[in-house]
């Protein structure tokens, strides 16, 4: 299915990646959002292990599209030496995850099996 109208987007998700070296890196920078953007995000669980189609560890932001542009540029300046992958939330997870995502800093390959692909 393609998608050509932004309002099929319910939302968006940004990961923060994470490994054991950066995990402590990766907990600050979830302390300052919650601190400084728990009005624009509902930030999810701190998995220390791979979950979904997410090849390293990462918590998940859950972000409403009228927030996003405000909560991505926050996320250019201060995703420190953490990457953060960002997909918008449609009624085709595969498709947001593999053709319609960006990338904060460097990529990963991701899991599609998780999600079909």
């Amino acid at each position: 299915m393609s998608h050509s109208n932004p309002a099929d987007i319910s939302g968006w998700h940004a990961h923060i990646y994470f490994d054991a070296a950066t995990r402590d890196a990766a907990w600050a920078l979830r302390e300052t959002i919650a601190e400084q953007l728990s009005h624009a995000v509902q930030i999810g669980r701190f998995h220390e292990r791979p979950v979904g189609p997410h090849p390293m560890w990462s918590y998940q932001l859950a972000i409403p599209s009228e927030r996003f542009a405000a909560v991505f540029a926050w996320l250019v300046l201060n995703h420190g030496a953490l990457d953060v992958f960002v997909h918008p939330n449609t009624d085709d997870a595969l498709r947001d995850h593999r053709d319609a995502a960006v990338w904060i800093g460097h990529s990963h390959t991701l899991n599609l099996v998780a999600l079909g692909g």
